[in-house]
């Protein structure tokens, strides 16, 4: 399985979104799921914001960019080839003022790219391109944004990377959210941490469970 691995995180060591991601990943192999990893981190390689030339190439045609437009594109071009490429998607990230690292958005903005993560139909309609893609979004915020809670409503991160993912294809994701950490007692921390490797070991079954018969033969071969 190719496994598109991105941390969004700007700490380091201390980051709990990369260490659950890090810990998804031990539980697949662990599973005796196959992997190769390419590995994105967007605050080292932080992709480019939107500029006026970025949105007047990414909506040119093809075939009538000039080569200006196309070294414009190149390295939205270069991620979204990425993102296909892959099998499976691993998206870590820590939740910032209620929504998503401006480095992951910034990501965002150069994958969602017309004709080649999402085309527009005959009918009118937009086809996402990610439609064959496992993906789990594994995130980490301060307060406690669960439904029920007094600030639940304020969890913009969620919707917003359904939305966006939804958009070039990605119709069922999962979501693994480990809260509250910062803005809690040592407690409840534990209890959000080991509630978060919880549901990684369960949806790490799942894929181990939902190998291709090449997949899991692979699998076999590289345990043996």
């Amino acid at each position: 399985m190719k496994v598109l691995h991105v941390d969004a995180s700007a700490k380091r060591e201390r980051s709990n979104s990369r260490a659950l991601s890090r810990y998804f990943i031990e539980r697949l192999r662990s599973e005796g799921v196959a992997l190769e990893i390419d590995y994105l981190d967007v605050t080292v390689d932080t992709p480019a914001h939107v500029t006026e030339a970025f949105a007047i190439a990414t909506y040119t045609p093809e075939h009538q960019r000039t080569p200006a437009m196309k070294a414009t594109l190149a390295a939205s071009d270069a991620l979204c080839r990425r993102l296909l490429d892959a099998d499976a998607l691993i998206f870590a990230m820590p939740m910032y003022n209620w929504s998503m690292p401006s480095a992951f958005k910034a990501y965002v903005d150069n994958i969602t790219r017309t004709g080649l993560t999402y085309v527009n139909t005959a009918d009118g309609r937009y086809e996402g391109q990610l439609q064959r893609h496992k993906t789990v979004f594994i995130t980490s915020r301060g307060a406690d944004l669960r439904a029920g809670t007094p600030l639940s409503s304020m969890d913009a991160l969620t919707p917003a990377l359904k939305a966006a993912f939804g958009f070039i294809g990605v119709a069922k994701p999962t979501f693994v959210d480990a809260q509250p950490l910062q803005f809690a007692d040592q407690s409840a921390r534990a209890e959000a941490l080991e509630r978060a490797h919880r549901e990684l070991d369960a949806v790490a079954a799942q894929w181990a469970n939902e190998q291709s018969p090449v997949e899991a033969d692979e699998a076999s071969l590289t345990a043996s």
